[in-house]
């Protein structure tokens, strides 16, 4: 039993170690701004929507892991709408470009998204406990990284948008 909890705490250990080190990347990488180019905000999500329903396709769900799914398809959108609020976007007075910069808030929210998941894991544990399998438990991180990515990047369209429509009536 003894062996059990020490490899556990070291797993956690490690996660702890890669997720700082992440942290800590972007966080250098927060101040650079980069170009918000409107017309390619669809590419990421749709290459990724294209993998997940191929995913889904070949390897589709059973039973209540379809319900499992679209929830958590919906807490992606949730958490993906509020991830793209958080990030700047700033538009040039002269030229009306959009450009784009990671807030601390943004990095902070997905450090908290990964912590949860690893609580959940360490409380549900290999998901006996809801009569899941490690394949319906990633077929529902393939739907809340869908909704995530997809929504974050609806939000920040539609805002960016919104801001440029203002600009130009000035």
């Amino acid at each position: 039993m003894q062996a059990q909890d020490a490899q556990g705490w070291i797993s956690y250990a490690v996660t702890a170690v890669i997720i700082g080190i992440v942290f800590a990347v972007r966080w250098r990488r927060m101040s650079v701004v980069k170009p918000l180019k409107l017309e390619r905000l669809w590419i990421f999500p749709a290459l990724y929507a294209a993998a997940a329903l191929y995913m889904f396709v070949m390897y589709p769900p059973h039973g209540l892991a379809w319900l499992f799914c679209a929830f958590a398809l919906v807490m992606g959108a949730a958490l993906g709408w509020q991830r793209g609020k958080m990030m700047r976007i700033t538009i040039h007075p002269d030229t009306h470009a959009l450009n784009t910069t990671s807030s601390p808030a943004a990095v902070l929210f997905l450090v908290a998204i990964v912590a949860v998941r690893t609580g959940a894991r360490a409380v549900v544990g290999d998901g006996h406990a809801l009569h899941l399998d490690a394949v319906a438990i990633t077929d529902m991180l393939v739907a809340l990284a869908l909704g995530l990515f997809t929504t974050q990047r609806i939000e920040m369209y539609l805002r960016a948008k919104r801001m440029l429509e203002t600009a130009r009536l000035r």
